[in-house]
């Protein structure tokens, strides 16, 4: 299929006795709301800032935004993004209801249960890197970037990896999820391939 193809806007259609509702590709949506928030994510590790933009993001874009991405992802029988979308979305969920919503309440979150959280992750993440091979090279670096930002993250919580490295590492794959839901964007409103995505 060419690149013009592939990006052509379609319409919605009618066929006797249904109608069928057309969903945009929710990857744009999707990989935003992944992308931002964990590039606010790597910038609190390093210091750059607090908690306060990774929380608010984590509960809004990062969760509930890409979650419905998933959500639509699914409905267009999307076994790979779809299950990608609502589960990071979810992932997000709980590191606002790990790091704010569980100390309010009392509930102390030490270092081998932050340990346990992320290694749940790197295990869940490691199954998608196996699969993201048939999806395209681009998300494929992306998946991987993401794996290794969770073992540092393991490494993080058991004390061995400095925070620093663990949050450039998460800014950059970050950065590479915005490069990625920015050159699906544009190429999808332009017709055509614009920036390259493979």
């Amino acid at each position: 299929m060419s690149e013009e193809k592939r990006y052509e806007l379609k319409t919605p259609f009618e066929e006797v006795g249904m109608y069928r509702e057309w969903w945009a590709n929710p990857a744009v949506l999707g990989l935003m709301g992944f992308a931002l928030t964990t590039m606010a994510t790597g910038l609190h590790n390093v210091g750059f800032w607090g908690a306060g933009p990774t929380l608010a993001m984590a509960l809004a874009f990062g969760g509930t935004a890409q979650f419905i991405a998933g959500i639509i992802d699914l409905r267009k029988g999307s076994i790979f993004g779809g299950t990608a979308f609502c589960s990071y979305g979810a992932f997000w969920w709980s590191v606002f209801i790990l790091l704010f919503v569980l100390p309010m309440g009392g509930l102390k979150v030490d270092s081998q249960q932050l340990f346990g959280f992320f290694l749940m992750w790197t295990l869940f993440t490691f199954a998608f890197c196996l699969a993201v091979f048939k999806i395209g090279k681009f998300l494929s670096a992306l998946f991987w970037l993401l794996l290794l930002a969770f073992v540092l993250l393991d490494g993080v919580a058991l004390g061995v990896v400095s925070p620093a490295i663990a949050g450039w590492e998460t800014f950059i794959t970050g950065l590479l999820a915005w490069y990625i839901a920015m050159a699906e964007l544009v190429n999808t409103v332009w017709g055509k391939k614009v920036l390259p995505l493979s």
